[in-house]
């Protein structure tokens, strides 16, 4: 392993990919890394910017040679992880990797990185404040809103395994301590 290791992650709505955002804007040194998944690229997305895509079998065969930080099946054949390969690009280029992930995912990075690695939790101020966000995007039916909601009560009892809780109640001033919190780590 070489450097350290930023990782984002929260409940869906929680302002998780707002603050990476962010995050990669004001801090040059930071570099978004890109996931591995077996799913089907979708129109808009680019192989190589919004992730690496490969079949299921490439990626079982790559889980068999260990060419993985961490990976999981999300779903039964879906699977999603990050590559050794993506690391050591990102350390190439003399930057510190950012990670926008889920719950088990960010676990298990932070398990991979141990001291190197910064957890970071961005928690809704309530479940029902959740709620309320995913409703205004328009996106979710009433089953998948109730879904996402259960998920996101699941997703809160990970939050003591990372470094940092961040109640995202104020984006703003989140934002602002979410990167004095970053610089902190990284000693820039």
């Amino acid at each position: 392993m070489q450097g350290k290791a930023i990782i984002v992650s929260a409940p869906s709505g929680a302002g998780k990919t707002t603050i990476v955002k962010h995050l990669l804007k004001e801090i040059p040194n930071l570099e978004f890394s890109i996931s591995a998944c077996s799913r089907a690229k979708r129109d808009e997305e680019i192989n190589g910017k919004d992730y690496y895509f490969i079949s299921g079998d490439d990626f079982r065969e790559k889980i068999s040679r260990d060419e993985f930080v961490e990976w999981q099946e999300v779903y039964p054949g879906s699977y999603y992880g990050t590559l050794k390969t993506e690391m050591d690009r990102i350390w190439s280029l003399d930057k510190t990797p950012i990670f926008d992930v889920d719950v088990v995912g960010a676990v298990n990075l932070k398990n991979y990185f141990g001291e190197q690695g910064l957890g970071i939790f961005i928690h809704p101020p309530s479940i029902e404040e959740l709620a309320t966000r995913l409703k205004k995007r328009g996106t979710e039916s009433d089953e998948t809103l109730r879904k996402r909601v259960d998920k996101a009560s699941y997703e809160l009892t990970f939050a003591t395994r990372f470094d940092k809780i961040i109640v995202n109640d104020n984006l703003a001033l989140k934002c602002k301590e979410i990167v004095a919190l970053v610089i902190t780590f990284l000693k820039l």
